[in-house]
């Protein structure tokens, strides 16, 4: 199996490596292997599961939600239909969250076209 270093793996999202051994106090990277010299090793398995957080994290999930899935995927194929219940609830918090952005934006454009506006019939 390929393991990468803690700074591969945080190369590779664009994240700080600080990042990753918070996630791992947190309980968000289980099972994370060391080498002799007690470093991190980020198997294939570990870089998906990290994937994974990052896209829940970049969606607003709450940490204490995304230790709970975590959890679930370590237990294994008994907590599917708890980990779909989840994934469709946050699916919907993050489409309503779209929605009020775009709502957003809207009036911030409306702003930017005003402000254009007056730079150009000065």
């Amino acid at each position: 199996m390929k393991y990468c270093s803690i700074s591969e793996a945080a190369t590779k999202f664009n994240i700080p490596e600080s990042t990753l051994r918070y996630y791992e106090k947190k309980g968000l990277l289980p099972l994370i292997e060391r080498d002799a010299a007690g470093r991190r090793l980020f198997s294939e398995d570990q870089i998906s599961l990290l994937e994974t957080v990052i896209c829940l994290k970049s969606t607003h999930m709450p940490i204490s939600d995304i230790k709970q899935y975590i959890d679930w995927v370590v237990e294994g194929d008994k907590t599917i239909e708890l980990r779909l219940e989840m994934m469709n609830h946050h699916k919907q918090a993050v489409l309503a969250e779209i929605s009020s952005m775009t709502e957003s934006l809207k009036g911030i454009q409306v702003k930017i076209t005003r402000y254009t506006q007056r730079i150009q019939h000065k």
